[in-house]
């Protein structure tokens, strides 16, 4: 993504507008909600990012084991593919 430089004028009521070219290239929409975050040089201006409406709770279950509960040292023990499971995994 090129980043892009441009002046604006700040209005008597401290409104601005983000020209058309800049919210085209950022894909900012009217609704799009921003942070606006002060520091010493001036401002920067982040899109809110967009809530999936999904938490860490949605996914338990969502990964399917057929057979015997695996135990924790099973699971975390290094998996050793030789040449030939390799070739099966493709």
């Amino acid at each position: 993504m090129s980043v892009s430089t441009t002046t604006i004028t700040l209005s008597s009521k401290g409104q601005v507008v983000i020209p058309k070219e800049i919210r085209d290239e950022l894909h900012w929409e009217a609704g799009t909600e921003l942070t606006l975050i002060a520091n010493a040089s001036g401002v920067t201006l982040k899109a809110v990012p967009k809530k999936s409406g999904r938490n860490l709770a949605d996914l338990i279950g969502m990964l399917k084991h057929d057979g015997q509960p695996l135990s924790t040292t099973a699971l975390c023990q290094p998996v050793d593919l030789n040449e030939e499971d390799s070739l099966d995994a493709s």
